[in-house]
C-alpha cells in the first residue's frame, strides 16, 4: 500500500514535489562540484617537460615539514615553500661517483635584465668563459651583453649560438654568482649508465645525497618545473574539503528544510489517510518511498551542473595563475556517488522527521488536528535551537580570544551554529519579527495590515521563508565583508605608513641591483630604501602558515623617513645587525615572541633561522608581517630584485626634477607616489578577494535559489486562503499587495537576522586579522540588500499571479 501511495502521489500530483526535486538537484550539484575539486586536489599532477629526459632529478624539498603528536600517533604537517628551494652544487660530484650514474649535471635558471631593461632567462651551462645564446634571442657571436642580476651587473661576450636551446647559457660558477647564491643550484639531473633502471638509479642517488636533498622520479619531477603545483593541490583540497564540507552541510540543510516543508504542506492528505485507517508505519513508509523515488533521479540530474561548476571553477583558477595550466579535472565515481547518497540520506532523514506528527495523529482527530497550525516548535526542537544559539555565542567568544588565521577559521562555524538556531527556532523568530516589524504595517492600508495579520497567524510558514533569506545574507555578508574589511584596512595602513614622496616601480623581475644606492646619491634625495618582497613560514601550535616578508635596504635608522610601520615596541634601527627581525604585533602575540628573544622561522627557500626580535609594529596587514635586513633575505628568495624603491625628497627639492632623475636610473622605471605602493600591495590580496567572492557566489547563489524555491512553495500552498479572500471580496490588486508586503516582511527579517549573524561572526575575526571592526561598504551592502528584496518579491509575485488565475470556488474545492 505504501509504495503504491507514494508512486500515485508523485505521478498524479507532480506539482507538489517540484520544490523538493529542485532542492535535491541543487544540493547534488553543489556537493558534486566540491567533491570533484577535492578529488582533483588529491590527484593533481603534470607530466615533466624540462626534466622529461632525466629519469632522476635531485632537488631540495619544496615543502616545510614538521611532526606533531596527536594522541598516540605522530603526524606530519607540511606546507609549500613560498620561494625557490636550492641544494648545494657539490652534490653533483658525490652523485657522479655512483656506479650507475653516467652524468650528474647541475641545473640553474634565473631572470636577468639586459642593458635595455628587457628580461632575459639565464641558465647555467657548459659554455666555457663566454656566453652561449639560444637562437631565439637575436644575438650573434662576438656581441657584448651586459646582464644585471640580483647581485650586480656584468658584461659577457657571446661565444656561440645554439639553435636547440632557448635563453642565455652561462658558465655555472658565473651563473651562481650573478644569481646571488653561489654554491647552490636549483636541481641536479642524473642520467643512468646503460642497463641501469630508474628504481636502481634512484636508490644509488638517494644513498649518495644521504638526506641532504630529495630524489624525484616520474611525474613528481613536474613539481620542480611547476612549484605552484603544490600550492594548487593545497588550494583545491581546501576548496573541495573545507569549503566543500560547509557547502555540503548547507545543501543537506536546505534539502531537509524543503522536504520537511513539502511534507508539512500535505498534512490534510496524511490526515485523511489516517482517518481511513492507514497505520503510522504506512505513513512513514509512504514518505520514505517518495524520497527514494525523487532523490536518486534529482541527484543524478544534479551531477551535470555540478561538473559544469567544477569545470568553470578550475578554469577560473588556471586563468588567474592559482593552478598551473595543464592540470585537468579528475572526475571519478566517488564524488558522484557521494552527492547522490548525501541528498538521498538527507531526503530520508527529513521525511522521517516530518512524518512523526502525521503518523502520530489519532485517526478520529486527524483531520481536525491537521487543520490547526501548531505555530510554535516542540520542546526538543526548542532546546536544540537554544543549544545551537549558545554554541554560536561560545564560538564567537572563543574567536575573540584568538589571533590571525586561527580566528578566521572559526567564522563559518559561528555562522552555521546561528543558522541552525534560526531554522530550529524559526516560529519564535517569526513571531518576534512580526511583533516588531508588523506594527507599522497595521497602520497602513488594507493589504499591509492583512499581510501583518497573516504573518502573525502563520508563524511556521513565515519561518520557512525567512530561514533561506537569513542563509543568503549570513553567508554572503560574512565572506564579502571579511574581504572588504581586510582590503580597506590594508589600504588605510599603506596610505598612513608611506612617508616617502616618490615610489619607483618596475616590471618583472624588478629593479636593477644597486638602484637604492644610486637613488640616494641623486641631487634632491634625502633618503632612499629598496623594498624586497619575499615570504617566510612559521609554526603556530600544530600548524604551518606563510607570511609576507620585506627586506628593506639602506640605513634602518632612516627607515622612518620613507616608511612608518606604526612601531609598538623596540626599534627598527636595530635591523642594521644581521640575524634580527621585526614582526607584526599580531603575529608576535600569536607566536608568543618577546623582544630580545629568538623567533623560529623558515625563510622562503626552506632555510631554518632563529633571528632575534628587535621590534614589533602595527601595520603588518598593509606592508607584511615580517621585516628582515635585506642581506638576510636576498639569498633566500626566487629572484633577489627589489620590487619598489621608496624615496624621500630633501627639503626644498624640486619634486618633478627628482622624479625625472629617478626615472633615468634604468629603462622601464615608473615613478609615482604612495598610491603606487598601495596598488602593488593590493595585488597581493586580489586572489583572496576573488576566492571569497566565488565562495560567496556559490554558497549565496545556492541559498538564493533555495530561498526562491521555498518562497514559491509557501505561496503556492495558499490556494484555499487566497480563494477565501477572493470570495470575501478582496480584489486581485489587494491580494497582490498583501503578498508583496509579506515578501518585504520576510526579506527585511532575513536581512536583519543575517546581517546580525554576519556582524557577530566578523567582529572577533576582523579584530584578530586586522585589529579593527568590520568595514561594510555601501557599494557591497546595498546591492546585497537590493538583491534579497528583489528575490523575495519576485519569488512571491510570480506564483501569486498563478494563484490569482484560479477561480475562487475552484481554489476552495482544492
Amino acid at each position: 500500500m505504501s509504495n503504491g501511495l507514494a508512486r500515485a502521489s508523485v505521478r498524479f500530483r507532480p506539482a507538489s514535489f517540484v520544490g523538493s526535486f529542485l532542492a535535491l538537484l541543487l544540493g547534488a550539484a553543489v556537493i558534486t562540484g566540491c567533491g570533484v575539486l577535492l578529488q582533483t586536489g588529491l590527484t593533481a599532477h603534470l607530466a615533466p617537460v624540462r626534466y622529461a629526459d632525466a629519469p632522476v632529478v635531485v632537488a631540495a624539498d619544496p615543502s616545510v615539514r614538521i611532526t606533531v603528536q596527536h594522541g598516540q600517533s605522530p603526524e606530519t604537517v607540511s606546507t609549500p615553500l613560498p620561494e625557490q628551494a636550492r641544494i648545494e652544487a657539490d652534490l653533483a660530484d658525490l652523485i657522479a661517483r655512483q656506479p650507475g650514474v653516467a652524468q650528474a649535471r647541475p641545473e640553474l635558471s634565473f631572470t636577468a635584465l639586459d642593458g635595455t631593461g628587457a628580461s632575459r632567462t639565464v641558465h647555467a651551462g657548459d659554455s666555457g668563459a663566454g656566453l652561449t645564446t639560444g637562437g631565439d634571442t637575436g644575438l650573434r657571436p662576438g656581441a657584448q651583453v651586459t646582464l644585471n642580476g640580483p647581485t650586480g651587473s656584468q658584461s659577457y661576450r657571446i661565444s656561440a649560438v645554439d639553435q636547440g636551446r632557448s635563453g642565455l647559457w652561462l658558465d655555472p660558477a658565473a651563473a651562481e654568482r650573478l644569481a646571488g647564491h653561489p654554491g647552490t643550484v636549483d636541481a641536479i639531473t642524473v642520467q643512468p649508465r646503460p642497463g641501469v633502471g630508474t628504481a636502481q638509479l634512484a636508490a644509488q642517488v638517494r644513498a649518495a645525497v644521504d638526506g641532504r636533498a630529495k630524489v624525484f622520479t616520474g611525474d613528481d619531477r613536474a613539481v620542480l618545473e611547476h612549484p605552484q603545483l603544490l600550492q594548487a593541490r593545497e588550494l583545491l583540497t581546501a576548496l573541495g574539503g573545507s569549503f566543500g564540507g560547509i557547502a555540503a552541510f548547507t545543501a543537506v540543510f536546505v534539502v531537509m528544510g524543503t522536504i520537511a516543508l513539502a511534507v508539512g504542506q500535505r498534512a490534510r492528505e496524511f490526515a485523511l489517510l489516517r482517518a481511513i485507517g492507514a497505520t503510522p508505519r504506512q505513513i512513514r513508509r509512504t514518505i520514505a518511498t517518495e524520497a527514494l523515488l525523487l532523490a536518486p533521479a534529482a541527484g543524478a540530474l544534479g551531477i551535470l551542473p555540478g561538473l559544469a561548476l567544477a569545470h568553470w571553477w578550475l578554469d577560473a583558477l588556471v586563468r588567474r595563475g592559482m593552478v598551473p595550466d595543464g592540470v585537468s579535472l579528475s572526475v571519478g565515481p566517488v564524488p558522484l556517488l557521494a552527492a547522490v547518497g548525501a541528498v538521498l540520506l538527507a531526503a530520508l532523514a527529513a521525511g522521517r522527521l516530518a512524518a512523526r506528527r502525521p503518523a502520530k495523529l489519532r485517526p478520529g482527530l486527524a483531520l481536525s488536528a491537521a487543520a490547526l497550525d501548531r505555530g510554535l516548535p516542540g520542546p526538543v526542537r526548542t532546546a536544540v535551537g537554544l543549544l545551537a544559539t549558545v554554541g554560536g555565542v561560545v564560538l564567537s567568544g572563543v574567536a575573540a580570544s584568538l589571533n590571525g588565521a586561527t580566528a578566521a577559521n572559526t567564522a563559518l562555524g559561528v555562522v552555521m551554529c546561528f543558522l541552525l538556531a534560526v531554522a530550529l527556532l524559526g516560529p519564535w523568530v517569526a513571531r518576534l519579527a512580526v511583533a516588531v516589524l508588523g506594527w507599522p504595517l497595521r497602520h497602513l492600508r488594507a493589504p499591509a495590515s492583512l499581510a501583518a495579520d497573516n504573518a502573525r497567524a502563520n508563524a511556521r510558514r513565515l519561518a520557512s521563508a525567512i530561514t533561506p533569506i537569513v542563509m543568503v545574507t549570513g553567508f554572503c555578508g560574512t565572506l564579502l565583508f571579511l574581504q572588504s574589511t581586510l582590503s580597506h584596512e590594508s589600504v588605510r595602513q599603506v596610505r598612513a605608513g608611506i612617508t616617502a614622496d616618490q615610489v619607483v616601480g618596475a616590471s618583472a623581475p624588478g629593479l636593477p641591483a644597486g638602484s637604492a644606492q644610486r637613488a640616494a646619491e641623486l641631487p634632491g634625495v634625502r633618503a632612499a630604501a629598496g623594498v624586497l618582497r619575499g615570504g617566510v613560514v612559521y609554526r603556530s601550535d600544530d600548524t604551518l602558515s606563510s607570511a609576507t616578508a620585506l627586506g628593506v635596504s639602506g640605513d634602518p635608522a632612516q627607515l622612518d623617513q620613507v616608511l612608518d610601520l606604526g612601531l609598538r615596541s623596540g626599534s627598527t634601527a636595530d635591523l642594521a645587525r644581521p640575524g634580527t627581525v621585526a614582526l607584526d604585533a599580531g603575529l608576535a602575540d600569536s607566536l608568543g615572541a618577546r623582544l630580545g628573544q629568538p623567533v623560529a622561522l623558515w625563510l622562503g627557500d626552506g632555510t631554518q633561522v632563529r633571528p632575534t626580535l628587535v621590534a614589533t609594529y602595527q601595520r603588518g596587514l598593509g606592508f607584511g608581517q615580517v621585516l628582515l635586513p635585506r642581506a638576510d633575505l636576498a639569498a633566500h628568495v626566487t629572484a633577489g630584485y627589489d620590487s619598489q624603491l621608496l624615496v624621500r625628497d630633501a627639503p626644498g627639492a624640486d619634486r618633478a626634477a627628482v622624479a625625472a632623475a629617478l626615472a633615468e636610473l634604468s629603462p622601464g622605471l615608473s615613478v609615482t607616489d604612495a598610491a603606487g605602493f598601495t596598488a602593488q600591495a593590493n595585488k597581493d590580496q586580489e586572489i583572496n578577494a576573488w576566492a571569497n567572492r566565488v565562495m560567496a557566489g556559490v554558497l549565496g547563489g545556492f541559498a538564493a535559489l533555495a530561498a526562491a524555491n521555498t518562497l514559491a512553495m509557501t505561496v503556492l500552498d495558499r490556494r484555499r486562503e487566497v480563494g477565501l479572500l477572493r470570495l470575501a471580496g478582496t480584489t486581485r490588486r489587494q491580494v497582490r499587495g498583501m503578498l508583496r508586503w509579506e515578501a518585504l516582511l520576510v526579506a527585511a527579517t532575513g536581512l536583519l537576522l543575517g546581517g546580525a549573524i554576519a556582524w557577530i561572526t566578523l567582529i572577533p575575526v576582523t579584530r584578530g586579522l586586522a585589529g579593527t571592526t568590520p568595514y561594510v561598504p555601501a557599494a557591497l551592502a546595498l546591492p546585497l540588500a537590493g538583491a534579497v528584496l528583489a528575490l523575495a518579491v519576485a519569488a512571491t509575485a510570480l506564483p501569486g499571479r498563478a494563484l490569482l488565475r484560479t477561480r475562487p470556488v475552484a481554489a476552495q474545492a482544492r
